[in-house]
């Protein structure tokens, strides 16, 4: 089992960004740095989306049972659930890739160096794992 693990371990450090991230020492210095507006708007697009969500569709079943009327939420409903889907997706969009690549190359450093160090294996760029 560990040699399968190991192995598996090996070919993770071995593709390029796993191996470009080890070698620049990937950090999370970018998120000290002030946000740009762009990043604001994507962040508030994101809590807009997640307000729009459930508690909207929620606000129009209690609506649905006041007026007595059930279309309000069969056609509301999933049009408001679908609009805070695309408002959510909208925000990633503007703010979610920069940070996300980010700390996924930090997380991918970290992770591939603890499992090395648990496998016994020494990374080398000069050798191909």
């Amino acid at each position: 089992m560990k040699q399968l693990s190991t192995k598996w371990i090996l070919w993770v450090a071995s593709t390029d960004f796993v191996r470009s991230a080890i070698e620049e020492r990937a950090d999370l210095a970018a998120f000290r740095e002030k946000p740009t507006a762009k990043v604001l708007l994507g962040v508030f697009l994101i809590i807009l989306g997640s307000l729009l969500g459930w508690p909207a569709v929620t606000a129009l079943g209690i609506l649905s049972v006041h007026f007595q009327t059930p279309w309000i939420v069969v056609i509301g409903g999933p049009l408001i659930y679908g609009l805070s889907h695309l408002v959510f997706l909208a925000g990633m969009y503007l703010s979610g890739v920069t940070y996300s690549l980010i700390f996924g190359r930090w997380l991918a450093r970290v992770s591939v160096e603890r499992c090395l160090t648990w496998v016994g294996a020494e990374y080398r760029p000069d050798l191909p794992l």
